[in-house]
């Protein structure tokens, strides 16, 4: 099951006044549309395009700051609708769940009147439209949920796959991306009948290990079953990224923010308890093209600079930048549970001790009150559009609180 545009679709059930017309969910100054209703769209406005842009195309759109508080609430409204179905509800992501109905439903026809009832139900109590996807796996059923939107409901029954798989694009298949679509199209490989024919020595010679998925992909298979909801698994990755108020080639200013990002993520590692040792770095050119690397360290790690120093060896890897930068992302993986005993002594202990507390201090006193000196460069860069108080009560006297460094 599949949230039609969801988050535009939040705001529209809030507020009445936004139903029926071109909605686009953003941040804040000049920054991407991350999704728009489908109003907007019917007028060429896409997720990914800056709000200039977008703007171009429907000059009546209605920008909307996201509210993630409000669409994670709403998600879990919609998963315990589907937890009154069957247990095994397994969530993809903050729009999507997987659903096993084998039980409940018994045979397909079966199965498409429950997820029909289902449908229903959601639009019913909570005002949000959804296309479903019924098959006998995993990726079939998103593929099928794909097929029609908004409001879709397609079956994909097993007498029916072997025709679907024959006239699919490679690309229309959960997991295949742009590159792999073209090295597929290079070898004559069109369609997922056609990638599930294909010898898979000669998919593995060319994707490693990822082409005896591939095959297995392109005969619909997936032997991964749903997972039940009480099974849901611990936090696999913490990630942050800043689109810039305009694009920029400057080193300093993406050190900056990419100083920021890091500090973000080692206060969320630890305010989750955790520890990664993989890093990871992305970046977003003027022309919206991207590129990512990542290092796996010796040591796991859970502060800002730590996270910092290796994401900066590998932003060195990029440079000179070969075309102005708009985003720039950190992510950290590769986590464990913090069991608070790594460093007891030493400058790790050291840093570690003072991270926390910073952490304390600006959960009290909000975000970046006490923040790196390199900061100044974003707040120029941006006009000033970190989010610091400008007072705040408590300090000694002469203390500067607008503006603290360390």
């Amino acid at each position: 099951m599949d949230m039609n545009a969801f988050f535009a679709s939040v705001e529209q059930q809030a507020n009445p006044a936004l139903r029926g017309k071109p909605v686009a969910i953003c941040g804040r100054g000049r920054t991407v549309v991350a999704t728009c209703s489908y109003e907007a769209r019917k007028q060429g406005v896409r997720t990914g395009m800056s709000l200039y842009e977008a703007r171009r195309h429907c000059p009546q759109i209605i920008p909307v700051r996201g509210n993630h508080i409000k669409y994670v609430d709403t998600a879990r409204k919609i998963q315990s609708i589907c937890l009154e179905y069957t247990p095994l509800v397994e969530v993809f992501s903050i729009d999507e769940v997987f659903l096993d109905i084998t039980a409940p439903a018994g045979t397909p026809k079966d199965g498409l009147r429950l997820a029909g009832e289902l449908q229903l139900r959601i639009k019913k109590e909570l005002g949000l439209p959804c296309s479903i996807g019924i098959a006998p796996s995993k990726i079939l059923a998103k593929l099928a949920s794909d097929r029609e939107k908004p409001d879709g409901l397609v079956l994909f029954a097993e007498e029916d796959i072997e025709s679907v798989l024959e006239c699919t694009p490679v690309e229309d298949m959960c997991g295949i991306g742009e590159n792999t679509k073209n090295c597929l199209n290079a070898l004559g490989i069109r369609t997922l009948a056609q990638l599930g024919r294909t010898d898979v020595s000669l998919l593995v010679r060319h994707f490693g290990f990822l082409g005896n998925i591939l095959k297995k992909t392109g005969r619909g298979m997936d032997m991964n079953p749903v997972s039940a909801y009480s099974d849901a698994g611990e936090i696999k990755s913490v990630g942050h990224s800043n689109t810039f108020p305009r694009d920029t080639r400057a080193a300093d200013v993406v050190r900056a923010f990419l100083l920021m990002l890091c500090e973000r993520v080692g206060v969320r590692l630890r305010k989750y308890g955790m520890i990664g040792r993989t890093v990871s770095f992305y970046i977003r050119y003027c022309d919206f093209s991207g590129e990512s690397r990542q290092k796996s360290l010796p040591e796991y790690i859970k502060t800002g600079p730590d996270i910092y120093a290796a994401a900066a060896r590998i932003m060195d890897s990029f440079m000179p930048f070969k075309k102005a930068v708009r985003l720039v992302g950190v992510t950290v993986s590769g986590l464990e549970k913090d069991k608070g005993q790594l460093h007891l002594f030493g400058d790790r202990a050291r840093k570690e001790r003072f991270a926390e507390a910073m952490d304390r201090i600006n959960s009290r006193h909000g975000e970046f009150m006490i923040r790196p000196l390199a900061f100044e460069v974003v707040e120029k860069f941006t006009g000033g559009a970190i989010d610091v108080p400008a007072r705040v009560h408590g300090f000694p006297a002469g203390f500067n609180a607008s503006a603290p460094r360390y």
